[in-house]
């Protein structure tokens, strides 16, 4: 990675500084983070997020991809 030079303005060393920080955080979170959460019939292609969680709104359940479907965490059957 390039570092930032003194050149640069602040407002940029300022946004960059920030985007850094979340990236950091991204690799090691530190905290729960929310879920993405849509009823079962708004649910995206499984197979776009493989290994994705969701919260299935309607149905009050976790749900992951297995990379062709949504299988739910309550039974293990696909939605």
């Amino acid at each position: 990675m390039t570092p930032i030079s003194p050149e640069t303005p602040p407002a940029l060393r300022a946004l960059l500084a920030e985007l850094a920080e979340v990236v950091r955080a991204w690799r090691a979170p530190g905290a729960p983070s929310s879920l993405y959460a849509c009823d079962a019939d708004q649910l995206p292609d499984a197979g776009d997020w493989p290994n994705g969680l969701v919260l299935v709104s309607d149905l009050n359940i976790l749900a992951h991809s297995d990379g062709s479907s949504w299988i739910r965490q309550d039974t293990g059957a696909a939605i």
